[in-house]
């Protein structure tokens, strides 16, 4: 279970950086690496962000029961 937490840690800054390129300099790291957002390999990225991005919710009841 610790690996697939460290792996969704890494997938969520990857995508942190991406959304950041986005915001300040209009650039989209995904999009241009598989030819736009709209291509199929661009989608799995983003899907993956958004799963790993689910699967962290589940981080909550953790750090809250260290508190």
């Amino acid at each position: 279970m610790k690996v697939l937490n460290v792996i969704a840690l890494i997938v969520l800054i990857l995508g942190g950086i991406n959304w950041l390129l986005v915001g300040v300099f209009e650039y989209d790291a995904i999009a241009e690496l598989f030819g736009g957002a709209a291509e199929v390999g661009s989608k799995i990225v983003y899907i993956i962000f958004g799963i790993a991005a689910l699967y962290s919710l589940s981080f909550f009841g953790k750090v809250s029961a260290e508190d």
